[in-house]
C-alpha cells in the first residue's frame, strides 16, 4: 500500500509538471519540433509525454527556462512562437542545419543570459532588438551567414562575457562603443569582411582574455594599449590589411607581459 500511494503521488507531480507549465511555453516547443523535422530529430520528443521527460528542456517552477537541442539534426527555420518561452534563460541550438532569419520575437526573451546558435545556415542582418536582451551574458552566432553590419546596439549589452561573431559574412567596422562590454573576456570576430580600424576603445575592456580579429580587412594598427590588459591571453590578428605584421600571442601564463614594441610587432616577454 505505501508503495503504491508513492508511486500515485509520483505519477501526479509528473502529471503537474506537464499541466502547469503555460499552454503557450509547450505550444512555442511543439512548434519548434513541428518546423524544425522534429520526428527525425537525433533524440525526438513523445510529445504525449510529459515536457519535463523532453531531451533538452530544462523547466524550473513550472517554466521553461533552458533549451539544448545542439548537435540534434534540426533542419528548418525557427518558428515565431519560439518568443512565447518568456522565461528563457539559456538557449542552445548549436550544430544543426537551421536555416532562415532570426524572429523579431526572439526580442521578447529578456530573461535571455545564453544565445547559442553556431554552426547553422541562418542569414540576414542581425538585428538591433538584440541590444535589448540585457541580461545575454554569451551570443554565438559564428558560423552561420549573417551578412550586414554588427549592429551598434550590442553594446548595450553590459553583462556580455562572450561575444562570438566569426564566419559570417559581416561588413562595417567594429563599433566604437564596444568599450561599453565592461565584462567582455572573448571577442571573436575572426572571418569575416570588417573593415577599417580597429578601434583603441577595445583597449578599455579590462577583462578581456581573447581578442580574434583574424581573416578580416581591418587596418592601421593594433592599439599599443592592449598590451596594458594583464587578463589578455590570446591575440590573433593576422590575414588583415594592418601596417604591421603581428604574430599570434597565445599566452597562458599570467607572469607574462604582452609587449608591443615601437615597430607594433608583438612579442611576449617574462
Amino acid at each position: 500500500m505505501k508503495h503504491l500511494k508513492l508511486t500515485i503521488v509520483f505519477f501526479l507531480t509528473a502529471m503537474l509538471s506537464f499541466a502547469e507549465v503555460s499552454n503557450s511555453e509547450k505550444e512555442a516547443l511543439v512548434a519548434l519540433y513541428n518546423s524544425t523535422n522534429g520526428a527525425s530529430w537525433n533524440t525526438t520528443w513523445d510529445l504525449e509525454a510529459p515536457i519535463n521527460t523532453w531531451h533538452g528542456v530544462t523547466i524550473q517552477d513550472s517554466k521553461v527556462v533552458g533549451l539544448n537541442l545542439s548537435f540534434n539534426n534540426l533542419k528548418g527555420q525557427l518558428p515565431s512562437e519560439i518568443g512565447n518561452l518568456i522565461h528563457l534563460k539559456s538557449i542552445n541550438l548549436g550544430f544543426n542545419k537551421i536555416n532562415g532569419t532570426l524572429p523579431n520575437t526572439i526580442s521578447n526573451l529578456k530573461s535571455l543570459e545564453n544565445l547559442e546558435l553556431f554552426l547553422n545556415q541562418l542569414e540576414g542582418n542581425i538585428p538591433s532588438w538584440i541590444g535589448d536582451l540585457k541580461n545575454l551574458e554569451v551570443v554565438a552566432l559564428y558560423s552561420n551567414k549573417f551578412t550586414g553590419e554588427i549592429p551598434e546596439a550590442i553594446t548595450n549589452l553590459t553583462q556580455l562575457e562572450s561575444l562570438e561573431l566569426g564566419s559570417n559574412y559581416l561588413q562595417g567596422t567594429i563599433p566604437y562603443a564596444i568599450n561599453n562590454l565592461k565584462q567582455l573576456k572573448i571577442l571573436s570576430l575572426l572571418d569575416n569582411q570588417l573593415e577599417g580600424d580597429i578601434p583603441e576603445t577595445i583597449a578599455e575592456l579590462s577583462k578581456l582574455e581573447e581578442l580574434v580579429l583574424s581573416n578580416n580587412n581591418l587596418t592601421g594598427v593594433l592599439p599599443f594599449q592592449l598590451s596594458q590588459l594583464n587578463n589578455l591571453s590570446l591575440v590573433m590578428v593576422s590575414d588583415n590589411n594592418l601596417n604591421n605584421d603581428y604574430i599570434t600571442v597565445v599566452n597562458n601564463n599570467p607572469k607574462k607581459v604582452s609587449l608591443f614594441l615601437e615597430d607594433q610587432t608583438v612579442v611576449d616577454k617574462d
